[in-house]
C-alpha cells in the first residue's frame, strides 16, 4: 500500500468517525433536552397534584404507583418507596416533593441503564396517573 493510500484511507476512518461522534453528541443532546423538558412537565403535574390532592389520594397514588412498577418487575424503586414512606409519615406538600426531587435526581444523574430506570418509572408514573385520573373526552 502507497503512502498516498495509507493516507487516504486514515482520512477515510477518520471522518467516518467524527460523523458518528457528532451523530452522537445531537442524540445526546436531544435526550437531555427531551429529558429536561419531561422533568419540567412531571415537576408541574407533581406540584398541581400535591397542592389539589389529599395526603390520602397522594398515598393511595403512591401505593398504586409502586404496584405498577412491581407487576413490571423494576427493582430500582426502592429508595423511591422507603423516601415515599417517610414523606407519608409528614404527610405535607414539602415531603412529597421532595421525594419527587430526591428520586429523579438520583435516577437521571447516572449512566444509560439508569435512564431506562427513569424512563420506565416515568411511564409507570403516567399510566397510574392515567388509571386514576383518566382523560374526559
Amino acid at each position: 500500500m502507497s503512502k498516498q493510500e495509507k493516507t487516504n484511507e486514515w482520512d477515510s476512518l477518520w471522518q467516518e468517525y467524527t460523523k458518528s461522534l457528532e451523530n452522537w453528541k445531537s442524540l445526546f443532546e436531544q435526550i437531555q433536552n427531551t429529558s429536561n423538558d419531561m422533568q419540567a412537565k412531571f415537576n408541574q403535574v407533581w406540584e398541581k397534584a400535591t397542592a389539589e390532592s389529599s395526603a390520602e389520594t397522594m398515598k393511595l397514588f403512591g401505593e398504586n404507583w409502586q404496584k405498577a412498577m412491581t407487576e413490571a418487575g423494576m427493582k430500582s424503586f426502592k429508595e423511591f418507596s422507603e423516601n415515599w414512606q417517610k414523606s407519608l409519615n409528614d404527610a405535607n406538600t414539602a415531603a412529597f416533593k421532595q421525594v419527587a426531587e430526591n428520586w429523579q435526581k438520583s435516577l437521571s444523574s447516572s449512566g444509560l441503564e439508569q435512564m431506562q430506570v427513569y424512563g420506565d418509572m416515568m411511564k409507570k408514573f403516567a399510566e397510574t396517573w392515567n388509571s386514576m385520573w383518566p382523560k374526559t373526552q
